[in-house]
Protein backbone atom coordinates (compact mmCIF):
# COMPACT_ATOMS: atom_id res chain seq x y z
CA UNK A 1 0.00 0.00 0.00
CA UNK A 2 2.63 2.23 0.69
CA UNK A 3 4.54 1.47 -2.73
CA UNK A 4 0.46 2.28 -4.23
CA UNK A 5 1.04 5.96 -2.74
CA UNK A 6 4.46 6.70 -3.50
CA UNK A 7 3.87 5.44 -7.07
CA UNK A 8 0.63 7.57 -7.31
CA UNK A 9 2.66 10.84 -6.11
CA UNK A 10 5.62 10.14 -8.46
CA UNK A 11 2.31 10.11 -11.71
CA UNK A 12 0.40 13.12 -10.38
CA UNK A 13 4.18 14.97 -10.05
CA UNK A 14 3.88 13.90 -13.98
CA UNK A 15 0.47 15.40 -14.85
CA UNK A 16 -0.22 19.10 -16.93
CA UNK A 17 -0.85 21.48 -14.38
CA UNK A 18 -4.85 22.27 -15.21
CA UNK A 19 -7.56 23.30 -12.64
CA UNK A 20 -9.53 20.16 -12.91
CA UNK A 21 -6.09 18.12 -12.56
CA UNK A 22 -5.26 20.31 -9.59
CA UNK A 23 -8.45 19.35 -7.92
CA UNK A 24 -8.59 15.45 -9.00
CA UNK A 25 -5.16 14.92 -8.18
CA UNK A 26 -5.27 16.31 -4.86
CA UNK A 27 -8.67 13.88 -4.20
CA UNK A 28 -6.60 11.06 -6.23
CA UNK A 29 -2.89 11.62 -3.51
CA UNK A 30 -5.65 11.96 -0.31
CA UNK A 31 -7.31 8.66 -1.55
CA UNK A 32 -3.87 6.70 -1.93
CA UNK A 33 -2.55 7.77 1.03
CA UNK A 34 -5.87 6.69 3.28
CA UNK A 35 -5.21 3.04 2.05
CA UNK A 36 -1.54 2.97 3.07
CA UNK A 37 -2.65 4.96 6.27
CA UNK A 38 -5.81 2.36 7.29
CA UNK A 39 -3.92 -0.05 6.45
CA UNK A 40 -1.15 0.37 9.52
CA UNK A 41 -4.04 1.46 11.05
CA UNK A 42 -5.87 -1.86 11.09
CA UNK A 43 -2.81 -4.32 11.59
CA UNK A 44 -2.70 -1.87 15.26
CA UNK A 45 -6.33 -2.08 15.63
CA UNK A 46 -7.82 -1.06 19.26
CA UNK A 47 -10.63 -3.15 19.01
CA UNK A 48 -11.91 -5.95 16.41
CA UNK A 49 -14.39 -3.31 15.45
CA UNK A 50 -11.61 -0.71 14.86
CA UNK A 51 -9.60 -3.07 12.16
CA UNK A 52 -13.19 -3.62 10.55
CA UNK A 53 -14.05 -0.03 10.00
CA UNK A 54 -10.36 0.05 8.58
CA UNK A 55 -10.45 -2.62 6.38
CA UNK A 56 -14.00 -0.72 5.15
CA UNK A 57 -11.99 2.32 4.62
CA UNK A 58 -8.92 0.97 2.74
CA UNK A 59 -11.62 -0.67 0.13
CA UNK A 60 -13.48 2.62 0.00
CA UNK A 61 -10.40 4.38 -0.42
CA UNK A 62 -9.17 2.20 -3.06
CA UNK A 63 -11.75 2.05 -5.03
CA UNK A 64 -12.29 6.05 -5.05
CA UNK A 65 -8.27 6.28 -5.90
CA UNK A 66 -9.13 3.81 -8.90
CA UNK A 67 -12.26 6.53 -9.72
CA UNK A 68 -9.53 9.87 -9.71
CA UNK A 69 -7.32 8.05 -11.81
CA UNK A 70 -9.56 7.56 -14.39
CA UNK A 71 -10.35 10.98 -14.12
CA UNK A 72 -7.43 13.04 -14.74
CA UNK A 73 -6.22 14.15 -18.00
CA UNK A 74 -2.75 12.87 -19.28
CA UNK A 75 -1.81 15.29 -21.84
CA UNK A 76 0.84 14.62 -24.28
CA UNK A 77 2.75 12.51 -22.60
CA UNK A 78 3.32 8.93 -23.97
CA UNK A 79 4.06 7.72 -20.82
CA UNK A 80 1.35 8.33 -18.71
CA UNK A 81 -1.60 6.18 -20.07
CA UNK A 82 0.75 3.14 -19.74
CA UNK A 83 1.26 4.72 -15.70
CA UNK A 84 -2.73 4.99 -15.49
CA UNK A 85 -3.61 1.96 -16.70
CA UNK A 86 -1.06 0.08 -14.22
CA UNK A 87 -2.44 2.58 -11.17
CA UNK A 88 -5.86 1.64 -11.96
CA UNK A 89 -5.21 -2.12 -11.86
CA UNK A 90 -3.52 -1.61 -8.58
CA UNK A 91 -6.06 0.10 -7.11
CA UNK A 92 -8.80 -2.67 -8.32
CA UNK A 93 -6.27 -5.55 -7.02
CA UNK A 94 -6.06 -3.96 -3.54
CA UNK A 95 -10.01 -3.08 -3.28
CA UNK A 96 -10.48 -6.72 -3.90
CA UNK A 97 -8.09 -8.18 -2.07
CA UNK A 98 -9.26 -6.00 1.42
CA UNK A 99 -13.30 -7.21 -0.01
CA UNK A 100 -12.10 -10.11 0.63
CA UNK A 101 -10.27 -9.87 3.84
CA UNK A 102 -12.88 -7.77 4.93
CA UNK A 103 -15.69 -10.69 4.41
CA UNK A 104 -13.51 -13.58 5.75
CA UNK A 105 -13.28 -11.27 9.09
CA UNK A 106 -16.73 -10.63 9.05
CA UNK A 107 -17.28 -14.54 8.74
CA UNK A 108 -14.86 -15.51 11.35
CA UNK A 109 -16.23 -12.68 13.39
CA UNK A 110 -20.20 -14.56 13.73
CA UNK A 111 -18.32 -17.76 13.84
CA UNK A 112 -16.69 -16.51 16.72
CA UNK A 113 -19.17 -14.64 18.33
CA UNK A 114 -22.09 -17.56 17.84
Amino acid sequence: MFKFAQRVRRFVNRLPRTLANREDAGQLVRASGWVAANYWEAQEGLSRKDSFYRIKVVRKESRESGLWLRLVDLGDDPELPAERDWLVNEADELKKIFSQSWAKMTLLSEFIIT
